[in-house]
């Protein structure tokens, strides 16, 4: 069985479009192609149907959770990341997905290891 993808989400906010940004933009991508990622979300169109949205989500996908922190923590990626931590308030996350084939039962037998749960 191979590893869930992993995912990295972030929320910008506040981001001071200029020089910084845009240098951060274009050598993003070439920090992520050794480890797999890729792009699923670049602040699409946002429609918040619960709490407040108002800030632009980036969502990129890697091959699985050792993947994306070692992107994250590679020297390339540091070198550009105060491009953007200086021009922006974020927040980031690193979420491992769920493997083929999940269903939502299986999280109720996660969360109640020792109970009987319902059929899948």
């Amino acid at each position: 069985m191979t590893a869930p993808r992993a995912y990295v989400i972030a929320y910008l906010k506040d981001v001071e479009v200029g020089p910084e940004i845009v240098e951060y933009i274009e050598r993003i991508e070439a920090t992520m192609v050794p480890y797999g990622g890729r792009y699923l979300v670049h602040g699409g169109q946002l429609i918040g149907y619960e709490g407040t949205w108002d800030s632009d989500i980036v969502m990129l996908e890697f091959p699985d959770l050792a993947s994306a922190q070692e992107w994250y923590k590679s020297p390339d990626y540091q070198a550009i990341l105060p491009l953007r931590t200086e021009h922006a308030t974020s927040m980031v996350a690193l979420v491992e997905g769920v493997p083929d084939g999940h269903r939502a039962i299986h999280k109720i037998r996660q969360l109640f290891p020792h109970q009987a749960a319902p059929a899948s």
